[in-house]
């Protein structure tokens, strides 16, 4: 079956699967088998996974083993989920760290003679960059820090192309009302945790 799962994740552009079922209906009956409930949840979360799978700035190929690596992790742990309202969160974690572990491998193929090559042709301008590069990884940091939820809601409204607010709503399950509000405090909580961040290096 997981095969037949697997590949309906590849084909999942051409479904135009609708559904209004609960997503932990739709997880219990994709544990049991059936093709439809999983394609819905393909269908309903893919752009989810793939405004992950973006941040990471992977070639094609390696995107796009990602993204199946996830939908066979849910294939394999849909059954046990315990809250199936926090999905969302469950596939950006999932996804986060599948893409991180892609990296560490593409970086560990990497000759060590191109790696002082890159180093020698960029030293002269690390001086310069050396406070934003600071800046940035405060930030991934304190990014980091947030709950699950927080970084899920802000991945989807960063998505490239943008999503519409009615969609942000569906893939996060807050209301559509809630969403500007609860940016702002998740922004809000974030420009804390770069300023905790900072403070700490400083140090």
């Amino acid at each position: 079956m997981a095969n037949g799962h697997a590949a309906g994740a590849r084909s999942h552009v051409a479904w135009g699967v609708v559904t209004d079922q609960p997503v932990s209906e739709l997880l219990q009956r994709a544990a049991e088998g059936d093709r439809v409930a999983w394609r819905s949840i393909v269908d309903r979360y893919h752009r989810l996974v793939w405004s992950v799978i973006r941040g990471y700035r992977l070639d094609s190929s390696a995107a796009e083993d990602v993204f199946q690596t996830v939908w066979q992790r849910l294939i394999e742990n849909c059954g046990r989920i315990r809250d199936p309202e926090r999905l969302p969160g469950w596939l950006a974690t999932t996804t986060r760290n599948e893409a991180l572990r892609v990296l560490r491998h593409q970086k560990r193929q990497i000759p060590s003679e191109f790696e002082y090559d890159v180093a020698d042709r960029l030293a002269g301008s690390v001086d310069d960059s050396l406070v934003e590069s600071e800046t940035q990884r405060a930030a991934l940091v304190a990014f980091g820090r947030l709950p699950d939820d927080a970084q899920v809601l802000l991945r989807l409204f960063c998505s490239d192309p943008p999503l519409d607010y009615q969609t942000i709503s569906e893939l996060s399950g807050r209301p559509v009302g809630s969403l500007g509000p609860t940016r702002a405090r998740i922004l809000d909580k974030l420009r804390t945790l770069i300023d905790e961040e900072m403070e700490g290096r400083a140090r």
